[in-house]
Order: C-alpha cells, then structure tokens, then sequence
C-alpha cells in the first residue's frame, strides 16, 4: 500500500499513541512518589505558617506544621523533605552564628522531624549560611567584602556536625565553595557521622529564577552571588565541578535550577554512576502557578510535564514543592 506517508506498512509510530493505556503501556519515563523530595522553610518566633506570597500554596512553618508537613510527605511516599530554617533577623550577624547554634532553627526543626518520621523519611538539611546572615551572603566576608573561601570552609565544617547532630540523614552543601564537600566529608567522619550522605549542590547556577526563594527564607542579599554560583552561559564548568564533588566524596550530586539546564542535567546523568538529583527552584515554581492562576495553561498537566521532563533528562530525585500533592495523585 502507498500512502503520503510512504509506501512501508509496518512504519506507523501513531499505533502506539491510540490510546491512553496504550500511551500509558509504552512510556518510556514514569514519575513515582519515590523520586520526589519535598523542600520545607521553617520559621522562628512564629505562631501560624506564613504564606510566600511569590510561591501560591508554599508557606513558612511553623515547628508544628512542618511536623504535620513531614508526616503527609511520608504517608504520600515522598522520599525526603530539604529543611531551610529562617531565624529571627535579631539572631543574623556576620558568620551566620545561628547555622551552628544546636538551638537554632534549622537544628531545632531537624530534631523535631527526625522525632516525627524517624528512618522512615529521609531527612534532609540545607548546609549554607545565607539564611543566617546579616549581609545573606553564602559565606564570611572579609576585609573587602568579598566571600572568604577558606574562613567559610570553616564554618560549614561546623554547620556539619551539628546538622548531623541533630539528626540530618542527608546534608546539602549548597554555598559553592572550592572544596566545601571534601571538607563536610572530613568533618563528619571526624565526628563519627560516617553514615550521613552529602548532596553536593554540584552545579547551581547565578539564576534568575531564584527570586521566590529570597522571600521564603527572608534573605537580607544585597547584590547577587555571581562570583561564586556558575555562569548560566557554561557547561564545561559544571563538568569541572562535578569531576572535584566525586573526587572529595560526594554521594550524590544535584543539578540547580532544573528546567533551564536539561541540557546540563542530562550531561551529568550520562557522566556519573551516583544519584542524580535535580532542584525545580522557587521561580519555577511561581511560573506554573501563576500562569494557571491567568488561565494560560492547564496547571496539573504542566506541572506533570516538567517533572517529567527533568526525569527523562536524567534525575534520580527531584526536589520539587509539589512534591507531596504530586505524590498523591500518581
């Protein structure tokens, strides 16, 4: 038989898209609740959640919800929950004291969680100082006011045990220091947290898209993080950090922010034989929802799409805020 389409009756790719349980049967990406972590802002001194205004349906927690937070994401069979703490703006100075203080906010929420959920959800801690800050840089400054690489290190070291201490399953270095993995590595073996895994934040970008973010975890950045997060021009870059993170002992690695770098994630996923996690950033986030909210897309099937995309790019895991109702419906 002839048609326009070509004179071979066997070649007809259509056949397998005829039907839903047909499409369903030959997909070759499928999301499960297992692939998705759950990013989580706790907030100091306050009594009910406080909605994000640039982020519809994400709030800052109180300890309380985030309990009850943790325990949905458990029971939708999330994989893990990323804990951001936000401390009052009294307790922020120049070293970012809180991020080491046992009684701070991200330590306090870690021990509450781990109470919570025990083993059963993988508890996971955001190893940084921006939050904790007066000037929401990612690190010490020095003389100059300029990020000190090294007096940094130091602190992250600390941040380190006192997460694990607390009771972080998984730590995530995300500051983008040189060195900051082998150092959390040496830290926590020295401490006898041998078994606590590092998601190195291998690649994260100077995005744009980062803007909800600041407001959920009330930053006090005055400028912007280019000479330390990658230029969103490179790859290679990526590849070079990727190539140090294992080297120092990296468990798993992350791609951040995901939808803009499939490109960059699908390159570190063919490179590595460890996990591969992607972050589906806060203005990623606020894009969909503020679309839908305008009648421009379709919400739920957008929100599938994307997170499917970053799966088929190569991620293992996606950290996403949709992560538990996402959970739920699959």
């Amino acid at each position: 038989m002839t048609t326009k389409y070509g004179s071979f009756p066997g070649a007809r790719p259509r056949r397998l898209r005829t039907t839903p349980a047909m499409r369903r049967m030959v997909a070759e990406t499928r999301l499960h609740p297992a692939d998705l972590i759950l990013p989580a802002f706790v907030r100091e001194g306050i009594s009910e959640p406080v909605p994000i205004s640039s982020m519809p349906g994400v709030v800052q927690h109180t300890r309380d919800t985030l309990r009850k937070a943790a325990v949905e994401a458990l029971e939708a069979g999330v994989a893990g929950i990323m804990l951001f703490g936000v401390p009052e703006d009294e307790k922020k100075d120049a070293i970012g004291s809180a991020g080491t203080d046992p009684d701070g906010i991200l330590q306090v929420a870690l021990r509450d969680v781990r109470a919570e959920v025990g083993d059963e959800l993988l508890v996971m801690s955001d190893l940084c100082l921006d939050e904790t800050t007066d000037h929401g840089h990612c690190g010490v400054l020095d003389e100059k006011g300029r990020v000190d690489n090294d007096a940094t290190l130091e602190r992250y070291a600390e941040m380190a045990q006192v997460q694990a201490e607390a009771g972080a399953h998984i730590v995530g270095p995300s500051g983008m220091m040189d060195g900051q993995v082998g150092v959390v590595r040496e830290a926590l073996d020295r401490a006898d947290h041998e078994d606590v895994a590092i998601l190195a934040y291998t690649v994260k970008y100077a995005s744009a898209f980062f803007g909800p973010f600041r407001e959920a975890v009330a930053s006090s950045l005055r400028g912007d993080r280019k000479t330390y997060q990658q230029d969103y021009a490179n790859s290679r870059d990526a590849m070079r950090e990727l190539a140090l993170d294992l080297q120092e002992g990296a468990d798993m690695v992350m791609v951040k922010p995901a939808g803009p770098y499939l490109d960059v994630l699908a390159k570190v996923a063919d490179a590595v034989d460890v996990p591969v996690a992607a972050y589906q950033i806060s203005g990623e986030y606020a894009m969909i929802e503020a679309a839908a909210e305008r009648g421009w897309i379709e919400r739920d099937k957008a929100i599938l799409e994307a997170l499917t995309g970053i799966k088929r790019a190569g991620a293992n895991m996606i950290l996403t805020y949709w992560a538990t109702e996402v959970a739920r419906g699959l």
